[in-house]
C-alpha cells in the first residue's frame, strides 16, 4: 500500500476515534443531564400535586380530577395517591407514551431509566397520604435522538471535509516524492531527471536533494564515457587533417557491403587522388597544401549529401587518395555524382584556391554481393589509373564482368516491387540472437524480409531495398512486414526484433499508421521490439517523441548498426533503448585487431553506466565471440549462433 493512501487512512481513523468519542462524551453527558431533569421533574410534579389535593384529600372526586389533570398534562408513567394509615391506593393514573421516531436500539442503547419522586399530603398536623410521580424518560429519549442525530450529521461533515482537506494537504506535501517515483523509472529506463523546485519540508528537501545529486552524478559519469569513446573513435577511425573516416573505418564498410547478405547490394565505389601531391607540397607549401585536402573533403561531403547512401561512406585513405562508397547507386547517378564531382572541384579552382580540376582524378568502379574487397579495391584502382591517363574528362567509369546481375534495369524493379507489394510477395526470414555466455539462450529473433521474383526465388533485402527507397515505397514495405510479423506472433510466444526505416520515421500519415496498427494489438508489446539503423536515426527531438509513444503502447525501442555515429551516446539516456546492436563492422577479426576491441570496451563502459545491454552483430568466429564474452556483452548475433531461417 502506498505511503499516501496508509497516511490518508491513519488520518480517517484518528477522526473516528476521535469524533467518535466526543459523540459519546456528549452523549452521556447529555443522559446525565437528562436524569437529573426527569427526577426534578417527577419531584416538583409531586410536591405541586400533594399541595393541590391537601385542602381536598377527603374529597375522592376532586383528588382523582387533580391526578387526572396533572397526569395529562406531562410525561409520567403513573402517578398514584396512597393513604398513609392503611397504605391503600386512593388514586392511580398509568401510561406508556408513543416512542414517535426513536428506534428500539436507541433506546436499549441509552438505557434511561424512569425517575420518581413522592410528596406527603396533609389533614391538619397529621399525614393523610402520600403522593408517588414516576416521569417517563420517552421524552428524554427523543431529545437525546434529535441531539445524537444533529451531532452525528454535524461531525460526519466535519470529518468528510478534514479527509478531502488532509487528503490534498498529503498530496501536495508527497509529490515530490511521486516525481522521485517517477526518477528511479527514468533511472531504469536509463533517463536522467532532476527535480527542480525543492520541497519545503525540510525531510523531503533532503531526500530529493540526495536524489537529484545521485542523478546528476551518474549523468556526468556517463557523459565522461561517452567523449572518452567519442575520442577513442576519432583517433581510431577518423582523419585527423580533413574531419573524413580514415582508411580503417573505409575497409571494414566496404567489407561489410560486399560480404553481409541482408546489408550488402550493389553500388559504385568512387575512388578521388590529387595528383603530384609531392609537387604541390613544394610549389603551395604543406599549409596551403591543407588546406587544399580539407576543400577537397568538403566538396566530396558537399557533393555526397544528394544521396543519403553515401552517408558516412565518405573517406580519405591516404595522401590525397579520398574514397565514397556508394551502396544502391545504379550507373548513371554515378556517373552524373563523378560530373558533379568534377564541375565542384573547377569552382574550387575559380575561388581561387588552387589548380584542382587540372591535377584531380576520380574513378569509378562498381560493386555486387559477393565481391571480394581486394577486387573492387583493384577495379577502382584501374579506374583512377585510366582517368589520369586520359586527361579530360576527369573521370572514368569501368564496366563489372558480372555487371549484368546487379539488376539496373529501373522499369523491371518496379514493375517486381510494385507487384510484390500488392501481393505481399515477402518472405519472413528469423534469426537468432543469443545471450553471450550461453549461446542455447535466445534472446529474441530478428525479422528479416526476403523477396520473391517471379521464378519463386528468395532475394535478400540488400539488393532490393535500395530500388524501394528510390520508388519511395520502403514505407509500404514496412507497414507490410509489421503486419506479418503481428500474425506470426500470435502462434508463438518467442519475441522479435523489427527494423523500421528512415522513410516511415520521416512521414507523420506513415507513422500514424503503424502507430495504429500497434494500438490494436498492445497485447503483443512486451514481446516486439522495433530497431532503428544508426544511419536512419531522425532528431533527438522526433526520436524522443517516437520512444514515448511506443512505451505508452507497450512496445520497445532499439537501435542497430550503431557505431559511426557514436558521438550521440550522451543523447542516448534519455531514450530509454531496450538494448543497442553494435555494428558488425567493429566486429570482424576483433579477437585480431586491437583498436576494435579498445573502442568496443569504451563504448561497453559507457552503455554499462546507464545499464544499457549491448549485442554484437555479424558474430563469425570462435575468436569474436571468446572476445565478447571477455569483454562482458550482453548478446550476439551472426552465422557462427544462427543464420536466417524460415520460421519452423
Amino acid at each position: 500500500m502506498s505511503l499516501f493512501k496508509q497516511l490518508l487512512i491513519a488520518i480517517c481513523l484518528f477522526l473516528v476515534v476521535a469524533f467518535s468519542g466526543s459523540f459519546m462524551v456528549s452523549l452521556e453527558s447529555s443522559r446525565a443531564q437528562y436524569v437529573n431533569q426527569l427526577r426534578s421533574h417527577a419531584q416538583d410534579a409531586a410536591t405541586a400535586l400533594a399541595l393541590s389535593l391537601t385542602p381536598n384529600i377527603d374529597d375522592s372526586a376532586m383528588v382523582e380530577l387533580m391526578v387526572s389533570s396533572i397526569f395529562d398534562s406531562g410525561y409520567y408513567a403513573s402517578i398514584r395517591v396512597v393513604d398513609v394509615a392503611t397504605d391503600k391506593t386512593l388514586v392511580e393514573r398509568t401510561g406508556t407514551p408513543d416512542a414517535g421516531s426513536v428506534p428500539r436500539w436507541f433506546v436499549k442503547l441509552i438505557g434511561l431509566e424512569p425517575a420518581g419522586g413522592d410528596a406527603i399530603v396533609s389533614r391538619g398536623w397529621e399525614q393523610a397520604a402520600r403522593v408517588e410521580v414516576v416521569s417517563h424518560p420517552m421524552f428524554a429519549l427523543a431529545k437525546l435522538w434529535q441531539s445524537a442525530l444533529g451531532s452525528l450529521g454535524w461531525l460526519l461533515l466535519c470529518g468528510a471535509v478534514s479527509a478531502v482537506l488532509g487528503a490534498l494537504l498529503l498530496r501536495r506535501q508527497l509529490k515530490p516524492l511521486d516525481y522521485m517515483v517517477r526518477q528511479s523509472h527514468a533511472i531504469a529506463r536509463r533517463e536522467f531527471l532532476s527535480l527542480p523546485e525543492l520541497p519545503r519540508t525540510p525531510e523531503l528537501r533532503r531526500v530529493v536533494q540526495a536524489m537529484n545529486q545521485m542523478v546528476e552524478k551518474l549523468k556526468a559519469l556517463f557523459q565522461e564515457q561517452a567523449e572518452r569513446s567519442e575520442k577513442l573513435r576519432i583517433e581510431s577511425y577518423q582523419d585527423n587533417l580533413t574531419g573524413l573516416a580514415n582508411r580503417r573505418y573505409f575497409e571494414m564498410q566496404l567489407n561489410a557491403r560486399v560480404s553481409n547478405p541482408e546489408q550488402a547490394s550493389s553500388g559504385y565505389l568512387l575512388l578521388l587522388r590529387v595528383r603530384d601531391l609531392a609537387g604541390l607540397n613544394q610549389r603551395l607549401g604543406g599549409q596551403r597544401t591543407d588546406q587544399l585536402l580539407k576543400a577537397v573533403g568538403e566538396q566530396l561531403l558537399r557533393e555526397c549529401a544528394r544521396y543519403p547512401e553515401t552517408q558516412n561512406l565518405v573517406t580519405r585513405i591516404r595522401g590525397g587518395e579520398f574514397a565514397v562508397l556508394a551502396p544502391g547507386l545504379v550507373r548513371e547517378e554515378a556517373l552524373q555524382l563523378a560530373q558533379n564531382l568534377e564541375a565542384a572541384l573547377a569552382s574550387l579552382h575559380a575561388t581561387g584556391a588552387t589548380d584542382v580540376a587540372s591535377v584531380a582524378a576520380i574513378g569509378l568502379a562498381p560493386f555486387i554481393h559477393g565481391d571480394s574487397p581486394q577486387a573492387v579495391l583493384q577495379l577502382g584502382d584501374q579506374a583512377l589509373a585510366q582517368a589520369e591517363s586520359q586527361g579530360e574528362p576527369g573521370w572514368a567509369c569501368l564496366e563489372h564482368s558480372a555487371s549484368a546481375s546487379v539488376g539496373d534495369d529501373h522499369h523491371a524493379w518496379h514493375t517486381l516491387l510494385d507487384r510484390a507489394l500488392d501481393n505481399q510477395r515477402f518472405e519472413l526470414y528469423f534469426q537468432p540472437v543469443v545471450a553471450a555466455q550461453d549461446t542455447q539462450m535466445v534472446l529474441h529473433y530478428k525479422v528479416l524480409s526476403r523477396l520473391l521474383d517471379d521464378q519463386g526465388q528468395s532475394i535478400p533485402a540488400g539488393r532490393f531495398l535500395p530500388w524501394l527507397e528510390r520508388f519511395g515505397w520502403t514505407a509500404r514495405l514496412d507497414r507490410l512486414m509489421l503486419e506479418q510479423v503481428l500474425k506470426q506472433m500470435v502462434g508463438h510466444e518467442e519475441a522479435l526484433a523489427l527494423n523500421l526505416s528512415s522513410a516511415t520515421l520521416a512521414d507523420p500519415q506513415a507513422l500514424n499508421k503503424v502507430f495504429e496498427i500497434l494500438r490494436a494489438h498492445s497485447n503483443l508489446g512486451s514481446r516486439l521490439t522495433l530497431e532503428i539503423g544508426e544511419e536512419q536515426l531522425p532528431e533527438q527531438a522526433v526520436l524522443e517523441q517516437l520512444t514515448r509513444r511506443l512505451r505508452e503502447l507497450g512496445f520497445s525501442l532499439s537501435l542497430q548498426r550503431f557505431g559511426g555515429r557514436f558521438s550521440m551516446i550522451g543523447n542516448l539516456s534519455r531514450l530509454g533503448l531496450a538494448y543497442l546492436k553494435i555494428d558488425g563492422s567493429y566486429i570482424r577479426a576483433i579477437d585480431q585487431e586491437s583498436d576494435k576491441r579498445l573502442f568496443i570496451e569504451a563504448i561497453q563502459r559507457a552503455a554499462h553506466s546507464i545499464d544499457l545491454p549491448l549485442i554484437a552483430e555479424r558474430v563469425e568466429t570462435e575468436g569474436e565471440l571468446a572476445v565478447i564474452r571477455e569483454m562482458g556483452l550482453f548478446g550476439v548475433q551472426g552465422q557462427l549462433v544462427g543464420g536466417p531461417r524460415r520460421w519452423g
